[in-house]
């Protein structure tokens, strides 16, 4: 039997709030003029409220051992057999997914104010009078922040470099691999469930209506900015290898669409490599590049979240800051080298973040978790059409350094890489 994708339980999570939100008061109400009872008209909804509320004190525990588990030995990973061309796919991996990241927070910043105008909820204002609490109150304290999660991964993914301990790394391959699992069996399952809480709340609020329009409108400029994105990454590319960037998109259009339909990088791997290989990149060039970029390489997902981050910001503060934005971009371009490979996996990766550096609470990460997640796929699709862009990159500065392919990695030092794919 055909696995449900996660996206159509979000869209199923979204409905079921809104309609768990809209129309159970009203049924409890009937319930009691007819029988005469006291039910309150929110129990149905504060149970989904309650369950988010657990949810999300696990999940918040959860986002340092997820920041550990991918980061270090993301980094681990990546540092062995370096060479030249390893360091300049990185740094052209690295450079591509900032700018994607600079060029959705820069439209935003223009574009919001004119298409979100009148769509805040000012209901955020005072959640305590807005939104229904759940019937309990769970904490549970993660077991370090998440800046001293970020700084304790680098320091330890470095020094794995620098001692070039496999042992170490393959201790925190083994932990990444329980993080794996803690999130594809625990909660990513369990994410619509909070969804449908989040929404139904909302709903009762009278913010739906806002929300949806806003859901819209963003998903289109983000669309967008995937095509600009991989318009200006053929171009640049193109323009260094002398090659028709045009021809070289229409020959990527299969992976393109296969990842469209895989929502993973890893997955699509075969069919990027093919196709970059038909526009005419280099064999081993390719064979190195596209496995490496598809966990390093996330532009289509820097642009989603940082479009869907800035879109959450305006609809419950109404404000926006570019410069607030500028550190947010540059360690989410590097917390991007880790994304696990499970479907939303860089939405999770970059929940930590969003909490510690842009404040956001509780409703504002679900809002986040639903618009990214109603595009994921285009998202990915966008990230594997740029890895032949890097990839012919790579390949003209290898030229220009006078890299020997020699440096290039064999297959199985990229294998612990691969295993982050997203």
């Amino acid at each position: 039997m055909k696995k449900i994708p996660l996206l159509v339980w979000i869209i199923v999570a979204i409905i079921g709030g809104i309609l768990i939100g809209a129309f159970t008061p009203g049924l409890i109400s009937g319930i009691n003029d007819a029988l005469g009872t006291s039910i309150p008209t929110d129990f149905v909804v504060q149970l989904f409220v309650s369950f988010s509320t657990i949810f999300s004190a696990f999940l918040s525990f959860a986002i340092p051992l997820i920041i550990i588990g991918f980061i270090v030995p993301g980094i681990g990973s990546l540092a062995k057999g370096a060479g030249k061309l390893l360091g300049t796919t990185v740094g052209l991996a690295y450079t591509s997914s900032i700018a994607a990241g600079f060029l959705a927070v820069t439209v935003a910043h223009f574009i919001y104010p004119i298409i979100l105008k009148g769509q805040q909820l000012t209901a955020f204002e005072n959640p305590e009078e807005a939104l229904s609490a759940g019937y309990l109150e769970f904490t549970l304290d993660p077991i370090m922040s998440v800046m001293s999660a970020l700084i304790l991964a680098f320091i330890m993914g470095l020094g794995i470099t620098a001692l070039n301990s496999k042992n170490m790394l393959n201790l925190f391959q083994d932990f990444q691999t329980i993080i794996e699992k803690l999130l594809g069996y625990v909660i990513i399952p369990l994410l619509p469930v909070h969804i449908v809480g989040v929404f139904a709340n909302m709903t009762m609020a009278g913010q739906v209506g806002q929300i949806l329009a806003v859901f819209g409108k963003v998903f289109i400029m983000v669309i967008l900015l995937h095509w600009v994105m991989l318009a200006i990454q053929y171009t640049v590319a193109g323009a260094a290898t002398k090659r028709n960037p045009i021809t070289m998109l229409r020959g990527m259009l299969p992976a393109y669409f296969t990842a469209i339909g895989t929502q993973s990088s890893a997955a699509t791997i075969p069919v990027t490599v093919a196709s970059a290989k038909n526009v005419g990149i280099k064999g081993k060039i390719v064979d190195f590049a596209i496995p490496l970029c598809a966990t390093i390489h996330l532009s289509g997902s820097m642009i989603t979240i940082t479009s869907c981050a800035v879109a959450v910001v305006y609809m419950t503060s109404g404000s926006l800051s570019f410069t607030a934005m500028i550190p947010v971009v540059l360690v989410l371009g590097l917390m991007m080298v880790a994304a696990p490979g499970v479907p939303g996996g860089a939405v999770m990766t970059a929940i930590g973040l969003l909490q510690s550096m842009l404040g956001f609470d509780e409703s504002m990460i679900a809002l986040m978790i639903a618009l990214y997640l109603a595009q994921d796929s285009f998202g990915t699709a966008t990230n594997v059409t740029g890895d032949a862009a890097i990839a012919s990159l790579t390949e003209r500065l290898a030229k220009a350094f006078g890299a020997d392919e020699d440096d290039l990695p064999e297959a199985d030092e990229r294998e612990g890489s691969l295993a982050a794919a997203h």
